[in-house]
């Protein structure tokens, strides 16, 4: 058996999360969290613990608090003996999957995710946008249809390839409804609009990703202990030279999750171990892959 570590990307958040893991390690948790309090500038804990849905929501919040919840789900499987020969994460999750990597440092992963977060949200602000999840067409349809909306002058884009039968369209709100209605009436089975205020992996995010590459453009990305794959290439990284630059491309460039899986899944890979928040991942695995084992962060405290 060859076991991927997947970590969770944003909106796998809720309130009082990460309790149970911090339980089963105490010791490393508390480092964890003394390093996050250390680069954040306040207490994430207090936040993920004692704050609402809506503040966990925030993408200033919500992407370094994810974070922490991966990584006590990390140091959880470590402690359980579980070994790992690759990882992936969804969006965000590839910060964790580079900690996990041993690409970045606890230091260096908070700072980036700070930087991350701060410009998205920052983005974000600038310029309102819309998210849905379409489920039941192929994303060929999909993008077809994106495009159409375009040539009729709203934006829209698919942005997140989640599996066979969901893709995560955003835009305008406009261009995001009006692609909806049109997908609905092409035989979608449903287009569940997603609770964000805003645009991600889209254009939108151009000055999130300026802004970030240029804050991380000193921080020592290393090559990785073990396979790493890439969200904007959809399969296995192997070229290092200049990750500011591709993490920077990344914000504002589709999620390839389903080709990530299946290349994961041709390399070997028959094990997938989701960490962080809720189990999100662990159902894109089953919907994209046959003949796979996969379990969520719930499995090592159940």
């Amino acid at each position: 058996m060859k076991t991927a570590f997947l970590f969770s990307g944003q909106g796998s958040q809720y309130p009082k999360m990460g309790k149970e893991l911090f339980e089963l390690v105490p010791e490393r948790g508390k480092e964890i969290l003394q390093t996050a309090e250390k680069i954040l500038g306040y207490d994430i804990w207090k936040i993920m613990q004692e704050g609402t849905a809506e503040e966990l929501a925030e993408t200033r919040v919500s992407q370094p608090a994810i974070f922490t919840v991966s990584l006590l789900a990390l140091e959880a499987a470590k402690a359980k003996g579980i070994e790992f020969e690759g990882v992936a994460g969804h969006s965000l999750g590839e910060y964790a999957a580079m900690t996990a990597a041993g690409m970045l440092t606890l230091e260096e992963g908070y700072t980036a995710i700070k930087y991350r977060a701060e410009a998205m949200d920052k983005a974000a602000k600038a310029n309102p946008g819309a998210m849905a999840a379409v489920i039941g067409l192929p994303a060929e349809k999909i993008v077809q249809f994106c495009e159409k909306v375009r040539n009729e002058g709203e934006y829209v884009d698919a942005v997140n390839f989640n599996s066979p039968v969901q893709t995560v369209i955003a835009g305008t709100k406009e261009g995001v409804a009006k692609a909806g209605e049109q997908l609905k009436a092409e035989g979608a089975r449903r287009v569940m609009p997603l609770a964000v205020s805003a645009a991600f992996h889209s254009e939108f995010m151009k000055g999130a990703a300026e802004e970030f590459q240029a804050a991380v453009k000193d921080i020592d990305f290393k090559a990785p202990k073990v396979k790493f794959y890439s969200n904007v290439l959809g399969s296995e990284l192997t070229d290092f030279s200049d990750m500011p630059a591709l993490m920077a491309r990344h914000i504002c460039s589709p999620v390839k999750f389903t080709d990530e899986l299946n290349a994961m899944k041709n390399d070997g890979f028959d094990n997938f171990l989701e960490l962080g928040p809720g189990k999100v991942l662990t159902g894109l695995v089953g919907k994209t892959l046959e003949g796979v084992t996969a379990a969520s962060s719930e499995s090592l405290y159940a």
